[in-house]
């Protein structure tokens, strides 16, 4: 075997989505995560080129977990040639297939809304992908079990480790002729309402981490506190309270905390209602994995019953048009798409209503604009004001922040020979490469897009 690897850093590199790492040796090349860029325009319009790469040389994709920024870039590696095997724990692959249909089906409903209202500048407008290039990706998809060694050639081998964030989610640990390569994909929080916590890596000669809150403390908020009084004041104001969500794990752990604050009298018995056929798909995915969260089987039954699920569009508007005060869980979780921008379009301008964010909203979205103070917003090519309060919920978001990050690292047994520092943006990436190095004392990078590091083995 060649004295050295060659890595390719496609994405998450200086930014915080789109994470894309090649790892390309003389026996297997190895693609880390192929997500889609999302947030700024100049970062969306990427994911219309060709990798910088031979695609076809590419042996096996390696999945952290399912989330869009994860895994969306997929369906469009096939049609530059991929033809190997997609690898991941069975639930982060239930998600993906969930995640790839969905968002093929909203790629093509956004291009045929565009070519019929005649606002995109394009003639004709294009989806991205299609269900059928979603279904050919989903096609080559085989699952590994988590905390196994499985060999990939005859000095490679790769193992899967529990990582909290959302459902099947995994850190991965990549041997090279005995070098450890360890790639953090998403890391989860300790104590989550739904998920165990994390699992530790315990050597490390090239450490890839995730900063995504490399510069943040998530606030000590009382979070059920918080939402009851969100919750009653909504009430007071005769208005609706609009969550948008992301569909994977945010979702169901809103459900549950509504659910056990209605059972604790916490909160009055509000209408809520989840309109997210993503979210519906998810549900099912912790009723077919009970192994990989915690919620108990009686709980998720009873939780299901107490809220209502929208099943069609026509739903969608009879809630709008329905006047009681109500809760709205809606996907997207940063505004991009989904049934959340038909309940905004409509209600947004009311001062009655109460938008509440309660993730990481990434630079060029709606969810980042809302969450800065904008005045208008845009939806379908037309603006709207913002009248309605914005509120913000920090701790529940699904990442680990700067201090969780650090203890994650804490269980590495030797000093790694290199630190690279990814999906993350650029104060937070800055302010974590200065913490690790006043901490550890480790070599730490910030790589950029595209950037290609050649290393010892």
């Amino acid at each position: 075997m060649e004295k050295f690897v060659k890595i390719n850093f496609l994405g998450a590199s200086g930014v915080v989505t789109g994470s894309k790492f090649l790892i390309e040796t003389s026996e297997k090349n190895i693609l880390i995560d192929c997500g889609m860029f999302q947030g700024l325009k100049e970062l969306r319009e990427l994911n219309w080129n060709d990798l910088p790469v031979d695609v076809n040389a590419i042996d096996v994709v390696l999945l952290t977990h399912g989330h869009l920024d994860h895994v969306g870039y997929l369906p469009r590696l096939i049609k530059q040639g991929f033809k190997g095997k997609i690898i991941g724990t069975a639930p982060t692959l239930a998600i993906a297939e969930i995640i790839l249909k969905d968002s093929a089906k909203i790629h093509e409903e956004e291009a045929n809304k565009a070519n019929k209202e005649n606002y995109s500048k394009h003639n004709p407008a294009l989806p991205f992908y299609t269900v059928l290039d979603a279904e050919k990706t989903i096609k080559l998809f085989e699952v590994e079990l988590e905390d196994k060694w499985i060999q990939l050639s005859e000095h490679i081998s790769f193992r899967f480790q529990y990582n909290g964030h959302i459902i099947g989610a995994t850190f991965i640990e990549l041997d090279i002729n005995r070098k450890r390569f360890v790639f953090s994909g998403d890391i989860g929080r300790t104590n989550d309402y739904l998920l165990n916590d994390p699992k530790k890596p315990e050597w490390a000669d090239f450490l890839f981490i995730e900063s995504t809150y490399g510069n943040k403390l998530h606030p000590k908020e009382d979070l059920e506190t918080m939402l009851s009084t969100i919750i009653k004041d909504t009430i007071y104001k005769k208005g609706n309270l609009i969550i948008p969500s992301f569909a994977v794990e945010r979702l169901q752990t809103l459900m549950y905390i509504l659910w056990k604050l209605y059972k604790k009298n916490k909160i009055p018995n509000i209408p809520i209602f989840i309109d997210s056929p993503m979210g519906n798909n998810v549900l099912e995915v912790f009723k077919r994995f009970p192994k990989w969260h915690k919620l108990p089987t009686k709980d998720y039954k009873a939780m299901c019953k107490h809220i209502n699920i929208i099943q069609s569009y026509k739903e969608t508007w009879e809630t709008i048009d329905d006047k009681r005060s109500k809760i709205i869980i809606a996907g997207s979780g940063m505004v991009t798409g989904g049934r959340v921008l038909t309940y905004l379009q409509q209600l947004i301008d009311e001062p009655s209503t109460t938008v509440l964010l309660v993730g990481y909203q990434a630079e060029g979205t709606r969810g980042r604009q809302l969450q800065d103070g904008t005045h208008e917003i845009r939806f379908f090519g037309k603006y709207y004001p913002v009248n309605a309060t914005i509120k913000n919920i920090e701790s529940l978001s699904a990442h680990a922040d700067q201090q969780d990050l650090i203890n994650w690292m804490k269980n590495i047994k030797n000093i790694p020979e290199q630190v690279y520092l990814i999906h993350g943006e650029p104060t937070a990436l800055d302010a974590f490469r200065v913490k690790i190095k006043s901490i550890y004392h480790w070599n730490v990078k910030i790589p950029k897009l595209t950037d290609v590091e050649k290393v010892m083995i």
